[in-house]
């Protein structure tokens, strides 16, 4: 009984930390600006002599979407 109990408790913690995992996931993207000096003049890159950017590394998560919330009026 105690070997059953075991066997159980593993199989219900790996089937609630799989769901866990699915809704975690993030896509990353990539999102350059260019350059500009505090006059407001684009900066140039001096190898490539091309203006130079800015480049963040973001995640962005899928969006669920679901009924719209009632509003609550109180008495």
């Amino acid at each position: 009984m105690k070997k059953f109990l075991i066997a159980l408790n593993i199989v219900i913690w790996s089937f609630v930390g799989y769901q866990t995992t699915v809704y975690a996931e993030a896509v990353v993207k990539e999102v350059c600006t260019p350059k500009v000096d505090k006059a407001g003049k684009p900066v140039m890159d001096k190898k490539t002599n091309k203006q130079a950017e800015d480049c963040k590394k973001i995640k962005t998560h899928k969006k669920v979407e679901g009924e719209a919330v009632p509003d609550g009026k109180k008495k």
